[in-house]
């Protein structure tokens, strides 16, 4: 289960486009960050997660969110500030689940290095798709975990939902606040040109009836069953409440969000109308385990916001920018993060669950006030015109600073954990 939000310039406080997700995987699969320079390529093909497909000549810097073990990315940002992320979404379409095709994640890296605008990567996908289609496993440990998928791409002029059920695919262009969240939702728009022809042979949809994507090839019973509704109606009316004074902490707030307020919430109660997710079991496996907040500005630099860690509620964001080594020096590498932040992280988060209330209080105001300094911090950088090597300087002392604040808290974890009962409630 996951969220993406987009909110349009001229509904923020700063007049930029704020761009949103939550990626909810399994609970131990690490989701570290990746800063992969511009390039030009020497080879005539890239290997994805299952498949070799042909490469570009030269290849955009991106900035990612990443499984560890996969090759594409959750979520992450360009150069030309693109912003997309990507959703499971459940349809009819069945998969021979051979692995001969792109992950949605694959399609989704691919179109961030290949695409200088929001329509230039949607048609990127598409093209994707058509050639090589998404039977491929999306899960880590669960290795019959398939799923089509839906993305919400931006840049900071304009941005499209795009839907797809095997290799068919519909797209809308997005007009104010928008919320995708594990469900096909378009009724109406441009689709692939066989979208109706394989509805009315599969007895999905009726010629002579208006053709709605969403209903012709939505699962019903699975999409029911991950309260994607719910949760989408919750960003949904977060952000209109707030129209016109959106900021990147707001964003954040939402992220965090539970589907009870904090004194009353727990992570065993937890289910999957949280927007903030915590795993409970086989009714909801799945964990947040990697968040993103983008402020997408066209005179100046973009500012792209990244936990690196799991649970947002627990977690702080931390800004990296463009044309920086901040996640090069952290990792020691281009092509290979380090997962040991988030592994870190995710111990933490494992002996606060134990008692949340009581050890999320304790811990609270020193994030906080972390947060707030990295943010005020950013502003006033970004106001004076900071460049780049003032920025990368900033955002790795928040880096080391976030990670910092985990390695303490998670050593004292260590020295006080004690033997439980074999029914504690405790995440997976």
């Amino acid at each position: 289960m996951c969220d993406t939000v987009i909110i349009p310039a001229s509904l923020t406080q700063q007049g930029n486009t704020l761009f949103a997700k939550n990626s909810d995987r399994e609970p131990g699969e690490a989701q570290p960050l990746l800063h992969v320079p511009r390039k030009s390529t020497e080879s005539s093909t890239v290997r994805c997660t299952y498949i070799d497909i042909p490469q570009v000549a030269e290849t955009y810097e991106v900035i990612l969110s990443k499984p560890f073990h996969m090759w594409g990315a959750e979520m992450g940002a360009n150069e030309y500030g693109v912003v997309i992320g990507n959703e499971a979404v459940f349809t009819k379409e069945k998969f021979k689940k051979n692995n001969s095709g792109l992950t949605g994640m694959d399609m989704l890296r691919l179109a961030l290095e290949r695409s200088a605008t929001a329509a230039k990567a949607r048609d990127c996908i598409i093209q994707l798709l058509e050639q090589h289609g998404q039977d491929a496993c999306g899960g880590y440990k669960n290795k019959n975990f398939f799923y089509h998928n839906s993305f919400l791409i931006s840049d900071s002029h304009e941005a499209f939902v795009l839907e797809t059920a095997d290799r068919e695919w519909t797209y809308e262009k997005v007009n104010g606040i928008r919320s995708i969240s594990n469900r096909l939702t378009i009724d109406e728009g441009p689709c692939s040109p066989g979208a109706q022809a394989r509805a009315a042979e599969k007895g999905w949809w009726k010629p002579g009836h208006s053709f709605s994507f969403a209903k012709a090839y939505s699962d019903f019973l699975f999409t029911w069953a991950g309260r994607g509704r719910q949760r989408q109606m919750c960003t949904s009316q977060f952000c209109e409440t707030r129209a016109g004074s959106l900021t990147p902490a707001y964003c954040m707030e939402m992220l965090q969000m539970h589907h009870l307020p904090h004194p009353q919430f727990k992570p065993s109660r937890a289910n999957t109308s949280c927007v903030c997710m915590h795993a409970t079991g086989f009714l909801n496996p799945s964990s947040t385990t990697g968040s993103m907040v983008a402020e997408i500005r066209t005179q100046k630099p973009s500012t792209f916001w990244f936990t690196g860690t799991p649970h947002p509620c627990l977690s702080v964001f931390i800004p990296f920018f463009m044309s920086t080594t901040t996640l090069l020096e952290f990792n020691g590498s281009i092509d290979r993060p380090n997962p040991l932040f988030w592994l870190r992280a995710k111990r933490l988060h494992q002996w606060i669950s134990r008692d949340y209330a009581a050890r999320r209080q304790a811990l609270e105001p020193e994030r906080q006030a972390l947060q707030q300094e990295f943010i005020e911090r950013e502003r006033q950088l970004i106001a004076l015109g900071a460049g780049p090597q003032i920025l990368g300087r900033f955002s790795l002392e928040c880096l080391h600073r976030a990670e910092n604040f985990v390695q303490r808290h998670a050593e004292y974890a260590e020295r006080t954990i004690v033997n439980l009962p074999a029914n504690f409630p405790t995440e997976n």
